[in-house]
């Protein structure tokens, strides 16, 4: 699952080192647009809808806390 979500993730913000950070809203490193283009190419990847309360920094500071955020939704 975390290949794919990297995969998708690195299409849509391809300047940016998903790898190198655990912290990429917390640091600034993603910002709302970023954000708003990830959450609609997971959704469509995944056929998954991201509830307004599960975007939060927690759920999208990592490849792992996405991967995880992805598993949790398609239930």
């Amino acid at each position: 699952m975390k290949e794919k979500v990297l995969q998708v993730i690195q299409t849509e913000c391809p300047d940016v080192d998903f790898l190198a950070s655990n912290a990429l809203v917390d640091d600034g490193i993603l910002d709302s647009l970023a954000l708003t283009s990830i959450i609609a190419a997971l959704s469509m990847e995944f056929n998954i809808v991201i509830p307004y309360e599960e975007i939060v920094e927690a759920n999208f500071n990592s490849v792992d806390a996405l991967a995880a955020l992805v598993e949790r939704l398609q239930g």
